[in-house]
């Protein structure tokens, strides 16, 4: 056999190639080969989360809105409608003031009401905001997300529209209740009112669950702010603050001071971080943390130089796993969960210690 004659470009060529080699050789003598890591999600716990009222109200019936909720998403029902039927409990029940029917009014005495909702599997949602005259703005959010292109309808429109799809609308959704501590809080009020956070009332429901599908789905429901100048919408249908859902990562949304939410979108904050691999509890002190440092107004700070409101974040995972976490400890801060082990109400964790006034 005639000997190869090696051109330059030849002899270059092999000793990289050679050169490689012994890299690859090296590599695997001083590091062990491994396999490739495969990352297996853990199974869905089939659970229902919301703030405490979830497990208070009844509107005369069986069972609470977690309980409802809950009993419907073991069943098989779409996660989503099991949520609305949970949080529909309240917003029909008289007794709760701070959602639909009976819901405290604005400065006018009218009851206007925000609700959103999110499908996780769908990746579709809708929300009303300053809605009158229909006491379950949850069921009106859905038929947003279900009937149109849009995710947000607000006063007027969003009336028309909910007379369109053929719910009754009332003149007035004020209760016998409503409207006595509206006349309370007209006789000792001034003009100067709207600016003083320390006579607010807030009162919202925020409701999410997973099944054991992982299919995730989260609504939240609300009259808004007590006596709110007409026309304020807060955090509540406001898609990534009040309630966000992603179905890879799991749900979050919140009750309390709803500007302080609006402007760090902090559900959205929330997901993202649970996304990263943080607990529901982390992510949401994250997300506090982030809220008390873009608090800034002098009359927003209490004596101690911190916010002189509550917020309360409620947060589940794809797995189950769930959160309540408050800004103040102090009080009575619980949130409501309902799963296999049963309904219960367990105390929030906290990022700090004591109550919005500073004792």
């Amino acid at each position: 056999m005639k000997p190869r004659r090696w051109s330059r470009r030849d002899f270059v060529r092999t000793g990289a190639v050679a050169g490689i080699g012994t890299v690859l050789a090296s590599t695997v003598r001083t590091e062990e080969v491994k396999a490739p890591t495969i990352l297996e999600r853990a199974p869905s716990r089939p659970v229902v989360v919301s703030s405490v009222n979830g497990h208070k109200f009844k509107n005369g019936g069986p069972r609470t809105c977690v309980e409802e909720a809950f009993a419907r998403i073991t069943r098989g029902e779409d996660v989503l409608e099991a949520l609305v039927a949970g949080v529909n409990i309240l917003e029909l029940d008289p007794l709760e003031d701070s959602v639909g029917y009976g819901g405290l009014p604005n400065a006018d005495g009218v009851v206007q009401l925000d609700a959103s909702v999110m499908h996780g599997p769908r990746k579709r949602a809708g929300a009303v905001a300053a809605l009158e005259g229909v006491r379950t703005p949850s069921l009106v959010a859905r038929a947003v997300m279900e009937h149109t292109d849009h995710h947000l309808l607000v006063g007027e429109g969003a009336q028309r529209f909910a007379r369109q799809m053929g719910f009754p609308v009332e003149p007035d959704l004020n209760t016998e209740h409503s409207r006595r501590e509206w006349l309370k809080w007209k006789q000792r009020t001034d003009p100067e009112h709207f600016l003083d956070p320390a006579r607010r009332v807030q009162g919202t429901i925020h409701c999410s669950g997973v099944t054991a599908r992982g299919e995730i789905g989260a609504v939240t429901t609300t009259s808004g702010l007590a006596w709110k100048i007409p026309g304020r919408v807060g955090d509540s249908p406001i898609l990534g603050a009040g309630n966000y859902v992603d179905n890879d990562v799991g749900a979050a949304g919140s009750t309390g001071r709803g500007e302080a939410n609006l402007f760090t979108l902090a559900s959205f904050l929330i997901v993202e971080e649970m996304r990263r691999g943080a607990h529901p509890k982390d992510a949401a002190l994250t997300a506090l943390k982030r809220v008390v440092a873009s608090t800034v107004e002098k009359r927003l700070l209490n004596a101690r130089g911190k916010p002189s409101f509550q917020l309360k974040f409620y947060a589940v995972s794809k797995t189950g796993q769930h959160a309540g976490v408050a800004l103040y400890g102090g009080g009575d801060v619980a949130y409501a969960v309902c799963d296999t082990a049963g309904p219960r109400t367990p105390a929030m964790d906290f990022l700090l210690e004591g109550t919005p006034s500073g004792t």
